[in-house]
């Protein structure tokens, strides 16, 4: 058993919006990413997403309104809520989801991860 330093893991890679997987605990996968840009409109049907902004800005749009996250700053997007992940260039955070979560939900996409796909660090 190691410790995990962030700022180790985040030099590891350069992608955008491609989790990582750095620990599991109970079933609850902790995966960390890079973002810039937005991603996709998806939702999780099954699985709530807990997004923790540890630099830049991350933005979750939803149909209602949109949640600006900064450092230090988290939500949880329930499961069923169609969201789209909005960043600053070069935003780093962290997700805490089940692990049968996958990356754009149902959707398919070229920037989609599959699940099997995503790579631990």
């Amino acid at each position: 058993m190691d410790k995990i330093t962030l700022t180790d893991k985040y030099s590891l890679f350069d992608e955008i919006w491609t989790p990582k997987i750095i620990t599991e605990s109970n079933g609850q996968l902790v995966k960390i990413a890079k973002g810039s840009g937005e991603l996709v409109w998806h939702s999780h049907e099954n699985e709530d997403e807990l997004f923790l902004v540890l630099k830049g800005q991350l933005t979750l749009k939803l149909h209602d309104g949109e949640i600006v996250l900064n450092p230090g700053e988290l939500f949880v997007v329930p499961k069923g809520v169609e969201h789209c992940p909005m960043a600053k260039e070069d935003t780093h955070f962290m997700m805490i989801e089940p692990a049968s979560t996958q990356h754009t939900g149902a959707l398919e996409t070229d920037v989609t991860v599959s699940a099997d796909a995503q790579e631990w660090i």
